[in-house]
C-alpha cells in the first residue's frame, strides 16, 4: 500500500519543536497520556483501565558470549533502546487516525491535547511502530498498524478486520532513543515509574484517579499506583485562588521524596506537568525535609488553571506569559511574577506552623555564627529583614557568610548611593526631609563602619587560629614547612610597592611594625631601593632555603632618627642550629643587617639618611627553643633568657643591633594577650 504523508513539512515542524535534553522522557509521559485519554474516550470506568510501560533494553546475548565469568552482584542493565506502552484504550480508530494524520490537530483539545505530542516522539526517537485494535462503525474489530518515522512520515499503513484480538487497544514502540536524551534520562525501571508518576501525577490527584499502571524492565515490575501511595504523607489539600480575575487551582502535597528540587511548585497545563521551579529559600523557613511531629516530609504545591491551559507552549516545555509587564498593563495582565506571588503567599500560610519553627532555627543559626565566628556583622543585623536572614539552618559557616556578606555588601552600596544624593542636594529641596535623609545616612554610615572594625578584629582572631594550627604536628608527626608561616606573616618575594597595605600581619611579632617605610619580603638586597648595596644574596642564602632570606623594614618616613628591622623564620622545632651563617639565625639576621649597613641607606623616596651606618638594628628571630637554639642563644650571643623560659634577648653593641628570639608558643601567646581586649568586647573566644 502508498504510503501517506502529513500535510506538512514534517522535517521543518521538527527542528522548531523544543525538547530539552534534560526532558528526553517526556515522550514517554505523552504517551502514557494519550493512553490515559484512550481508555477515557471507550467511557469504561478509569478503575477497568490498564497501561503497560515496558522498557526495551539491548541484547545481551553477544556479551555473555564473550564472557560467561560472572561477577558477584546483581548485573547491570543494558542501556535502554526504547519503549512499548500498550493500553486497553479506544485504539485508533478513524477519527483518532485522522486526527495522528493532521499536525496541530484540535481533536482532543478539550481534554489537554495539542496535537504534538507524536512530534515529541520523533525528537527523541528514529522511528515509531503502532498497532491497535479498533472497533469499525458496525461494531467489527478491526486491527491497523502502520509506522512514523520523519523520512517518511506515516508509512507501511495497513487496516484489516483482526482476528487475533478480543478487546480494543493500542501498542506504541518508541525505538531508537537517540543518544544526548538517552545518556540525560533515567536508567532504572524504578527511577522511570517514578518519573511517570511525577508527570502524571494530576491524574491520580483528580477525583477519580488514574488507570492501571504498570512499568516492565526485563524481570521487575513496578505498579505506578504502588508509587503514588508510597510518594503521599498525607491527603492532598486543594484550594482555589484568584489573581487578577483568573482562578488557579492549587493542590498542597506532602510527599515522603523530593522532586529533582526539593520542595517544588509546579505549574501544570492540560492536565500535565509542564514547568517546575524551586521554592526551597523562596518560602521564608522552607529549608530541607519538613518535620510535623513523627513525620517529615517535602513539600509540593500544583498550579493548574484555565488560564496556564491557554498559555502553555505547544510542546508543553513553558508559557507564553511574560515574567513582567510595563507599569501601563500592571492592573490588568497577569504576569508569572504576580501567580508565583499569590501561590508562595498561599504556600507560606498553608504551612504556617511548621515553616516558623524553621524561622527561628535560621535566626538562631545566625546568632551563633556570628557570636562565634563573625561579629562585624552584628551591626548590620538590624537593618536586614527577616525574610533576608532566612537560611537553611543546617548551612555551612561558608554559606551562612556568602548570605551575610551579600547584604553587607548591598548596605555599603546603598550608602554609597545616598551619600551622592545628599552632596548632590539643592537650596531648593525640603530642610526637614534632607535633614531626616542625613540622619539616616549617618547611622547607616556609623553601623558598617563599626561592622568594618569588628571584621578586623575578627580577622586577626582567625589568624591566630590558622598560627596555631601551622605550628602543630600534622597526622604523620611533621612539622609546617616555614614558608607556611612566613606567607601568614608577610606574602613572599614582595615589597610595599608590591603589597597590599594589609597584605601581611606583621602585628603577630610587633604592632609597630605595620608602620614602615619600605618592606622586602624575600628579596635580594641589591633589588630594595633604600640600600646602595651592589652584592646579590650569597648562594648559601638565596635559594635551597627560601626562609633563609630576611624580611626587611625601615619603619621611619622621615629622615632620622630611624631603624632596620630583620626578621628571620625558621621552621618550627628546627633542632640543628650551630654556629656559621647557613645554620645560625641570630649570626644571619646580624650579618644581613650589617651587609645593609655597608649600603647608603636611603628613606623609600630616595632621601639620604644621615649617619646611616649608626642606625639602629632590631634583629627579630622566630624560632623554636630547641636544645641547639639555647646553646647558640647562651654560649655563642650571650642572650638573657626571658622569665617564662619562651625566648631570649640581648643587645649586640658593636653592631647597635638588639636581638630577641621568639618561640611560636611566646609569639602566638603574646598577639592573643595584645588583641584579647578586642576579642572580649566582641564576645570572641581568646584562646
Amino acid at each position: 500500500m502508498s504510503n501517506l504523508h502529513l500535510q506538512t513539512n514534517l522535517s521543518g515542524r521538527l527542528r522548531n519543536t523544543s525538547l530539552p535534553q534534560s526532558s528526553g522522557l517526556l515522550p514517554l509521559f505523552e504517551a502514557v497520556v494519550n493512553s490515559i485519554h484512550a481508555i477515557e474516550e471507550t467511557g469504561k470506568e478509569i478503575d477497568q483501565g490498564t497501561i503497560r510501560v515496558k522498557i526495551l533494553r539491548n541484547d545481551r546475548t553477544e556479551d555473555l558470549k564473550l564472557n560467561d565469568s560472572k561477577k558477584p552482584g546483581r548485573e547491570a542493565k543494558e542501556e535502554i533502546y526504547g519503549f512499548v506502552v500498550s493500553d486497553n484504550g479506544i485504539g485508533f480508530n478513524d477519527t483518532n487516525m485522522t486526527s495522528f494524520q493532521t499536525l496541530d490537530s484540535d481533536h482532543k483539545v478539550e481534554i489537554g491535547g495539542r496535537g504534538v505530542g507524536r512530534l515529541l516522539w520523533l525528537k527523541a526517537f528514529t522511528s515509531i511502530k503502532v498497532k491497535s485494535f479498533f472497533q469499525d462503525k458496525d461494531g467489527e474489530l478491526c486491527r491497523r498498524t502502520f509506522k512514523f518515522s520523519e523520512v517518511e512520515a506515516v508509512s507501511d499503513l495497513n487496516e484489516e478486520h483482526s482476528e487475533d484480538g478480543s478487546t480494543t487497544g493500542s501498542f506504541v514502540e518508541l525505538e531508537g532513543f537517540k543518544s544526548r536524551y538517552r545518556k540525560a534520562s533515567k536508567k532504572t525501571g524504578k527511577a522511570i515509574a517514578e518519573a511517570i508518576v511525577e508527570h502524571c501525577l494530576w491524574y491520580f490527584l483528580r477525583p477519580g484517579g488514574a488507570p492501571d499502571i504498570r512499568v516492565e524492565d526485563e524481570d521487575e515490575s513496578f505498579l505506578i499506583s504502588e508509587n503514588f501511595e508510597d510518594l503521599l504523607v498525607d491527603t492532598p489539600t486543594p484550594e482555589t485562588i484568584k489573581v487578577k480575575g483568573q482562578e488557579f487551582d492549587l493542590v498542597h502535597v506532602k510527599r515522603t521524596t523530593a522532586t529533582n528540587t526539593g520542595h517544588s511548585l509546579v505549574f501544570c497545563a492540560d492536565k500535565r506537568v509542564v514547568d517546575e521551579e524551586k521554592i526551597s529559600g523562596k518560602v521564608p523557613g522552607l529549608h530541607g525535609k519538613i518535620h510535623e511531629g513523627d513525620q517529615s516530609y517535602f513539600y509540593s504545591c500544583y498550579v493548574s488553571s484555565k488560564f496556564l491551559d491557554a498559555n502553555v507552549r505547544s510542546e508543553r516545555t513553558g508559557f507564553d506569559i511574560p515574567e513582567t509587564v510595563e507599569e501601563l498593563f500592571e492592573d490588568s495582565e497577569v504576569t508569572f511574577e504576580n501567580i508565583k506571588e499569590a501561590v508562595t503567599e498561599k504556600i507560606g500560610d498553608h504551612l504556617k506552623s511548621q515553616l516558623s519553627k524553621n524561622r527561628e532555627s535560621s535566626r538562631e543559626r545566625i546568632d551563633t555564627f556570628i557570636a562565634n565566628r563573625a561579629p562585624r556583622y552584628r551591626p548590620i543585623l538590624s537593618r536586614i529583614s527577616e525574610e533576608q536572614l532566612d537560611i537553611d539552618p543546617s548551612a555551612s559557616d561558608k554559606e551562612v557568610e556568602l548570605t551575610l556578606h551579600k547584604h553587607l555588601a548591598s548596605l555599603e552600596a546603598e550608602l554609597l548611593n545616598d551619600g551622592h544624593d545628599i552632596l548632590s542636594a539643592s537650596p531648593g529641596d525640603d530642610f526637614d526631609d534632607y535633614e531626616s535623609r542625613l540622619k539616616d545616612y549617618l547611622s547607616k554610615a556609623e553601623d558598617i563602619k563599626r561592622s568594618d572594625l569588628a571584621g578586623y578584629v575578627s580577622h586577626r582572631r582567625v589568624i591566630l587560629d590558622l598560627l596555631q594550627k601551622a605550628i602543630q604536628t600534622d597526622s604523620h608527626g611533621k612539622y609546617s614547612r616555614e614558608d607556611l608561616i612566613h606567607k601568614l606573616i608577610m606574602p613572599m618575594q614582595t615589597d610595599s610597592n608590591e603589597a597590599a597595605l594589609n597584605a601581611g600581619n606583621l602585628w603577630l611579632i610587633d604592632e609597630r611594625l605595620a608602620f614602615h617605610n619600605y618592606l622586602a619580603s624575600d628579596k635580594t638586597i641589591r633589588s630594595m631601593p633604600i640600600t646602595g648595596a651592589t652584592e646579590t644574596k650569597e648562594p648559601d642564602i638565596c635559594s635551597l632555603n627560601v626562609f633563609d632570606v630576611p624580611v626587611l623594614f625601615s619603619d621611619s618616613s622621615t629622615l632620622p632618627p630611624a631603624s632596620l628591622e630583620v626578621i628571620e623564620l625558621k621552621r618550627p622545632m628546627r633542632n640543628d642550629v650551630r654556629s656559621g651563617e647557613d645554620k645560625d639565625p641570630i649570626e644571619q639576621a646580624l650579618r644581613y643587617l650589617d651587609r645593609i649597613r655597608l649600603g647608603e641607606i636611603t628613606t623609600a623616596t630616595g632621601r639620604p639618611i644621615t649617619g646611616s651606618q649608626d642606625i639602629p638594628g632590631f634583629c627579630y628571630i622566630i624560632a623554636d627553643i630547641t636544645k641547639t637554639m639555647i646553646y647558640q642563644c647562651e654560649k655563642i650571643h650571650d642572650l638573657t633568657r626571658t622569665s617564662d623560659g619562651s625566648g631570649y634577648f640581648g643587645y649586640k653593641k658593636s653592631l647597635k643591633a638588639y636581638i630577641e628570639v621568639i618561640s611560636f608558643d611566646r609569639l602566638l601567646q603574646m598577639s592573643k594577650e595584645r588583641n584579647r581586649a578586642f576579642f572580649d568586647k566582641l564576645g570572641l573566644p581568646s584562646a
